[in-house]
């Protein structure tokens, strides 16, 4: 008798029926079905379920253990938020796409094998891609092409890095990856690119201010996160991930300062949060571990609490811009008060919930002699008050009265944001409740007097900053060149260049054929007589049909 179900299953079937839903019966669906999934989660047995060999290959779909529970948990959460969030939503295709890539990002958690893994992770790629399309203009389209040639070349990456590591272990079992040779490095890029690494991040900041308003809550939850859980899994204690994550930490929080669409600032805030979680990877101790996880657990919540409140702005106004908000305030209160809790968690204020996860890992890199580190990743931390708890309300809500005059947001999106607050809200003040999911023990206090007075001076000095300079911190009318540069302006160019210079080497080349055929024939047509086809000039179009026929025809009896 099988006593499990696997809960990606469970969410591609229940997509299947979404999309032959329509109306109430639609919206009943939205609900019922990821709390079946939360609680399909939370009933599966500890333990490795399916094993079965294909090829000769040992794959186990499913492994459920403390590691995989964190994200899995969490994941199915945000899932039901999400939907009730998006219950207003007509758009079938976008309700398909948001529970495939849930479906997608549980499938990875619980992936045993690299191979299973290997193809929960690409049909992610996949099924997220819509959930930027579906915005249907012509950026967002674009924006989603470049999205998925990213993650279509780290795709490739990781799959070269699976089957280099079966050729040299024999295995495909999904644990710590050992060595250092190519097979290591080509897992570590994949899982990389995922991970919105620089500089393979830009993707990110590029793709989800383009994503539809309810789609780019399941995006800032899902991707970067499941890369964090692989990284976590595979490659605890790699030097490397502690320095690209403190570069991560900072290079978001420089880039958000630049930016001018809400939604792009808080993307640029994703990178920076999870390099925290890279870091604490990189260095590997159980507390560092610990901290990452539980800051991947505490981080999905207040983004997409953040996201939520970006986009029901966007929903309301059709303004995305800071310069063009402004004001909000007196019309969109609960909407305001509900995405400060989300930047008092992001920016670790005490009694919310950025400040037992975020301060977990800082206090891990002090404790491992690492002062720099710590350093920066401190200096990280005033960084993100000062856009996301700062800025961004600021000129959005507050600042100069843009003349807007929205409703508040519908019910169903303040009610999937009062879920997404209440549970920062009480995993801050009540952190056992997660710590007591963490892979390991958790020895750790966040509510020590030295990390409470740290923080608050940290935080205190930051606001001060801010409105002593406030004049210089606003949004403006500009275009931020990052990363994505390279392959989208100069890789068309150099593309351009050689596609011209390949079309003239051709062109001479099949011009010089042509040349000497007719020669050839008018040679023959003095020897033979001048009234045969073959006698006459062909015109280049044909000659160079003819030409590609015979070297078909050639190589075709070469081969065979």
């Amino acid at each position: 008798m099988i006593d499990w179900v696997h809960p990606s299953l469970l969410l591609f079937g229940g997509a299947v029926v979404v999309a032959l839903l329509r109306g109430r019966a639609q919206q009943a669906w939205l609900l019922v079905l990821p709390v079946l999934v939360i609680w399909t989660v939370f009933s599966l047995p500890s333990g490795e379920h399916g094993a079965r060999e294909f090829l000769g290959i040992a794959l186990t779909p499913v492994r459920v253990d403390s590691l995989s529970m964190v994200f899995a948990s969490v994941f199915a959460i945000i899932t039901l938020v999400g939907s009730i969030y998006a219950l207003h939503l007509k758009d079938t295709a976008q309700h398909v796409a948001a529970y495939v890539y849930a479906g997608s990002a549980l499938g990875v958690v619980f992936a045993g094998d690299l191979v299973t893994l290997y193809v929960f992770w690409e049909l992610m790629v996949f099924s997220s891609v819509w959930l930027i399309w579906c915005r249907r203009n012509p950026v967002s389209m674009a924006a989603g092409f470049r999205y998925l040639l990213v993650h279509a070349l780290g795709g490739v990456v990781l799959l070269g890095g699976v089957v280099l590591y079966f050729l040299q272990t024999g295995s495909v079992a999904f644990d710590q990856i050992q060595g250092d040779g190519w097979a290591f490095y080509l897992i570590l890029i994949g899982f990389m690119v995922n991970a919105a690494v620089p500089p393979l991040h830009a993707w990110l900041a590029d793709a989800y201010p383009e994503a539809t308003v309810t789609g780019a809550i399941f995006l800032s939850a899902l991707t970067t996160k499941t890369a964090v859980y692989t990284l976590i899994r595979g490659f605890p204690g790699t030097e490397l991930l502690v320095w690209l994550g403190v570069i991560m930490a900072l290079w978001g929080v420089v880039y958000a300062v630049l930016a001018n669409d809400i939604r792009r600032l808080l993307a640029y805030h994703i990178i920076s949060q999870v390099g925290y979680m890279v870091a604490g990877v990189g260095m590997g101790t159980i507390m560092a571990l610990n901290g990452s996880a539980s800051h991947a657990f505490t981080h999905i919540l207040y983004k997409a609490l953040l996201f939520m409140g970006a986009g029901a702005v966007i929903h309301m106004t059709g303004k995305a811009k800071l310069t063009e908000l402004g004001g909000l305030y007196r019309w969109m209160p609960i909407t305001l008060l509900l995405y400060m809790v989300g930047a008092f968690s992001i920016s670790a204020f005490p009694l919310f919930s950025g400040f037992v996860s975020k301060t977990m890992v800082v206090e891990a890199a002090a404790l491992d002699a690492r002062a720099w580190v710590w350093l920066l990743l401190s200096l990280a931390s005033a960084g993100t008050f000062l856009h996301t708890g700062l800025k961004l309300p600021w000129f959005t809500f507050f600042g100069t009265d843009s003349g807007l005059r929205p409703k508040e947001a519908p019910l169903n999106m303040l009610v999937a944001m009062g879920i997404a607050a209440f549970l920062c809200i009480f995993i801050g003040v009540y952190p056992h409740w997660l710590y007591a999911m963490m892979p390991e023990a958790v020895e750790y206090n966040a509510y020590t007097s030295g990390h409470v007075l740290w923080e608050l001076q940290l935080l205190l000095f930051t606001g001060v900053g801010f409105f002593l300079l406030l004049k210089h911190v606003g949004g403006e009318w500009k275009i931020s060149l990052d990363t994505d540069w390279v392959y989208r302006k100069l890789l068309p160019i150099i593309a351009g260049a050689v596609q011209r210079a390949f079309s003239q080497f051709w062109q001479g080349t099949l011009a010089t054929l042509s040349r000497q055929v007719t020669l050839l024939v008018s040679g023959v047509s003095r020897h033979h007589g001048p009234q045969g086809m073959l006698a006459r000039t062909w015109p280049t179009g044909s000659m160079v049909l003819w030409v590609a026929v015979l070297l078909a025809a050639s190589l075709l009896i070469y081969y065979l």
